[in-house]
């Protein structure tokens, strides 16, 4: 009988996808979901035959140092492949995967509802509903937003989950903007109406709504400078959901406590799991909206990552290129 590969899991996942890693494979799993140590990863590169990492685990080249000779596939539980020093993989010989395109709808539709909640105040006007104090009820001038339909939205970087916020956006009446490293075809351009800005400057200075959903690399750390961040207007917003760190945070709190950018929500941030405690402040007054990173939040969302991650553990130890592998090319 052939011998089932040794694969560790860093993270509780779905049941499903566990139950069914366990019929598959030698499996052993993080009951506790705990967060592993480093020392907890180095133990299980050193034994496990895959290792199915979650986005908060930082596979670097010191942890890829001490892997065994065995690790030869890291099936990430992810979209992103940041927290993975890929070149130090691919140059130990050991297969990188990640789980693309089914996080897709689940992020665009949160960034969609940031887009709403921020200038519409719906966090604001959820708190007034407490137990513990009185409604006053319905006046003309009280908890006034600002209307949709009509707005400039800016995308920066309009990938598949970019392209996803602009077919939503268009139908609140949006008007669609983009900035890319590369523009779109022209028929994708023409059905999403969208206008292409081959300059983020100049974009950035005439939105109303800024949304970032470009991928974290060493080129976006920090896209949204405080330099940039200055270009938008007094009644811009800013919506983030795809990684903290392609905003300054820093500055965006100082330009957010002065007026200088109307509001913003958050899915991401630059130091996870800690917040910015200025964010926090600004969210206490009304100036932020944030979310503790739930854009691809769904069930259906996260066993369709499970059943990607089973897929290239599967397809590689049947002797077949696993579907979802990450190239150099890709760095």
């Amino acid at each position: 009988m052939k011998k089932k590969p040794l694969v560790i899991v860093t993270r509780r996942l779905p049941d499903a996808v566990e139950t069914r890693m366990r019929e598959l494979f030698d499996t052993r799993l993080n009951i506790d979901d705990r967060p592993m140590s480093e020392a907890e990863l180095i133990e299980a590169v050193k034994t496990a035959d895959v290792l199915v990492p979650t986005v908060t685990d930082r596979i670097d080249g010191h942890v890829l140092g001490e892997a065994g000779e065995q690790l030869k596939l890291i099936a990430s539980f992810s979209n992103g492949f940041d927290h993975i020093d890929v070149e130090k993989a691919l140059a130990r010989g050991i297969t990188v995967t990640n789980t693309p395109g089914v996080l897709t709808d689940d992020t665009a539709d949160m960034t969609m509802a940031l887009i709403l909640a921020v200038p519409r105040r719906l966090v604001e006007g959820a708190r007034v509903l407490t137990p513990d104090q009185d409604w006053a009820g319905w006046t003309p001038t009280w908890m006034l937003g600002r209307r949709m339909s009509g707005k400039r939205l800016g995308i920066v970087g309009m990938g598949r989950i970019g392209q996803a916020v602009a077919r939503r956006a268009r139908a609140f009446g949006l008007s669609i903007h983009y900035h890319n490293r590369h523009r779109l075809p022209a028929e994708i351009e023409e059905g999403l109406e969208a206008t292409y800005w081959d300059s983020l400057d100049q974009m950035l200075a005439r939105m109303d709504i800024i949304s970032v959903n470009c991928p974290r690399t060493p080129g976006t750390f920090h896209l949204l400078s405080e330099r940039r961040l200055k270009l938008l207007r007094p009644e811009a917003y800013v919506v983030n959901t795809s990684r903290g760190d392609v905003i300054d945070e820093n500055a965006l709190a100082k330009l957010l406590e002065s007026g200088a950018i109307a509001g913003a929500g958050l899915d991401v941030f630059e130091h996870e799991p800690m917040v910015n405690p200025k964010l926090l402040r600004l969210a206490a007054k009304g100036k932020a909206v944030l979310l503790p990173h739930m854009g691809s939040a769904t069930i259906e969302g996260r066993i369709a990552m499970g059943e990607k991650v089973l897929i290239n553990i599967r397809a590689y130890f049947d002797g077949h290129k696993p579907p979802d592998r990450v190239l150099a090319s890709m760095l």
